[in-house]
């Protein structure tokens, strides 16, 4: 809940202000039954026609006053949860794409969607009602007891005596309910995560005749959300009915007794009107102050959720420059010892703590010169893309050191070293949007330059027939392009800002030979300055490379040029004569 007042004080003069429109409309709203009761036991006795009518338009006025202000100040409320809400989404984003490789790892995608959807909406409904019913029902509450107070004690004493029991069961039941609705939110998360494996993964389920079988899976974990938000959602109901049968035989009491006074002349038939009226605030304010709990209990599972996040501190320091430096040599990218395993860098502030994982990386070390050229090849699973991670510092290694232009990556503005690169990763996005700013991406691109990126890249055969040219609208996650096409575009935003570093991570596994060997070479031709790393299954993609990593199971098996590893490496020699020959 704190997040949510944190937020809220961002708009407090606006947030005042509709607390004290809400508390006009609810102080006007009280004073009707007391105006009510005034004419009929001390205005119409008198059979004064214009008094009457006079005691009549007040009423009326404050009836107007009441609906008008009460509409008022709701409309405020809506804003200023709108404004929260907002506020929350934008932090949360921000959080999220400046979460550590691990971070996001310990979160986990379906999480942080459904903190950025449901909980999010949770924390703007409890924004709302805090400005808006959490006035309302406790005045009501107070005043109508108050107001009663004022008109006959020993009447009003009937509801004196209730409210601190309902009270005591609110409190209990809503104490009870918060941590069953923080188990409901993590249901959802699993709920999200299968939705979300399913709407990607649409083309494998129907290829291999899966739709029941993850139909089934969808609706197990759907059903363990529902039971769970049932469960929750039952013992916040319990005082309800409660309550109401607690009110009814008050409001009973309260007919005979107030019967009974009047008959003996200790107060006025009015009043008895009147204190059913009010016996009626009473109760909704009762229920409302119910309905709060409930809510809140909700919203204060989802805002501890969020603010889990937002709060999460980096797990990724800077160094200062006196530890930054290379250990020796001139060369502009180097690895020196790095071993590292994932998970073992989990979020603490996240309530996450990394488990202890076989390596990905063991003792990897390597030099790449300004301009030169570096290929990584090995099995899926072996490393490959994990010094890629570590490289632009998704991650953060283990033990050892990595450098950038004679600097440890560590010593890095995260944006100033990630400014080096121009990368087109594995299975990249892209999004809905012209071929244009899917190569541009937001930066300052020169015309001329995005043409020379889109035809090293290859892709200026196909943009160029397209009836649009660059200006064709890619559908979401490019599905009307082909997986060249998509390859070929993700290159060219790669080559576009002319990266310091360029890194083709299995980018060109949709292109065919020919026009994978075309696309190498125009790169090696107009990006001389540019240091390519380039990740690859196949040989022929980095046979012609400066230097050839080859790793196996996390641990470089070979390192060399392509004739030197032919002679030391029977793994990449065994590779390099499977494939030549397939060719051949």
């Amino acid at each position: 809940m704190k997040l949510i007042f944190r937020y809220l004080g961002r708009y407090k003069k606006w947030v005042a202000l509709a607390i004290f429109v809400k508390l006009l409309a609810t102080l006007m709203e009280l004073s009707l039954p007391y105006i009510f009761e005034h004419i009929l036991d001390y205005v119409v006795p008198t059979g004064d026609l214009k008094m009457v009518l006079l005691w009549g338009l007040l009423m009326f006025a404050a009836a107007v006053i009441t609906r008008n202000t009460n509409v008022k100040a709701n409309a405020m409320a809506v804003q200023n949860a709108h404004r929260v809400s907002y506020d929350v989404r934008q932090d949360l984003f921000r959080k999220t794409v400046n979460l550590s490789g691990s971070q996001f790892d310990a979160f986990g995608l379906p999480s942080l969607i459904s903190r950025m959807t449901s909980d999010s909406y949770n924390v703007q409904s409890a924004a709302q009602q805090l400005q808006t019913l959490c006035v309302r029902a406790p005045i009501m509450l107070v005043g109508g007891v108050f107001v009663a107070m004022t008109m006959d004690a020993p009447l009003a004493m009937i509801m004196v005596v209730m409210l601190p029991l309902l009270l005591g069961i609110i409190l209990f039941v809503s104490s009870k309910g918060m941590p069953m609705f923080v188990t409901v939110q993590e249901k959802l998360d699993a709920v999200v995560r299968i939705m979300r494996e399913n709407i990607t993964g649409m083309r494998v389920v129907k290829a291999l005749s899966k739709s029941d079988f993850e139909k089934r899976r969808f609706a197990r974990a759907n059903e363990e959300m529902a039971d769970r938000d049932i469960a929750a959602a039952t013992v916040m109901a319990i005082p309800g009915p409660f309550m109401q049968l607690c009110l009814n035989m008050g409001l009973a009491l309260v007919v005979i007794l107030g019967a009974k006074r009047v008959n003996e002349g200790l107060m006025k038939p009015g009043v008895i009107l009147a204190f059913l009226t009010y016996f009626n605030m009473i109760t909704m304010g009762v229920m409302g102050v119910n309905r709060i709990f409930m809510s809140l209990s909700r919203a204060g599972a989802s805002a501890d959720r969020i603010d889990a996040v937002i709060r999460t501190s980096t797990d990724q320091k800077i160094l200062p420059p006196e530890e930054a430096l290379q250990p020796g040599g001139d060369e502009f990218i180097r690895f020196e010892h790095v071993d590292f395993s994932y998970g073992e860098g989990g979020s603490d502030s996240a309530g996450f703590l990394g488990e202890s994982r076989e390596k990905a990386l063991s003792d990897i070390s390597f030099a790449v010169k300004k301009g030169e050229s570096l290929g990584i090849i090995g099995p899926t699973g072996c490393g490959k893309t994990t010094i890629i991670n570590l490289l632009m510092r998704f991650y953060d290694a283990g033990s050892g050191g990595v450098f950038v232009d004679g600097r440890d990556v560590r010593s890095y503005d995260k944006d100033a070293l990630r400014r080096k690169f121009g990368a087109a990763f594995q299975n990249d996005m892209v999004f809905q949007d012209s071929l244009r700013e899917n190569i541009v991406f937001g930066r300052a691109v020169a015309e001329d330059r995005l043409r020379r990126a889109v035809e090293d890249a290859m892709a200026a055969e196909f943009a160029d027939s397209l009836p649009e040219g660059l200006d064709y609208e890619a559908a979401i996650k490019g599905a009307n392009l082909s997986g060249g096409q998509k390859q070929r575009i993700l290159v060219a935003r790669a080559l576009a800002a002319d990266p310091e570093i360029l890194v083709l991570d299995d980018a060109s596994s949709a292109l065919d030979y020919k026009t994978d060997a075309a696309m190498r070479r125009a790169i090696g031709e107009n990006h001389p300055e540019s240091t390519v790393i380039m990740i690859a299954q196949r040989v022929s993609s980095v046979m012609h490379m400066t230097k050839i990593l080859v790793l196996d199971d996390g641990k470089c098996i070979g390192y060399g040029t392509h004739e030197e590893l032919l002679e030391s490496c029977p793994a990449y020699r065994e590779t390099f004569e499977v494939q030549m020959g397939a060719i051949a």
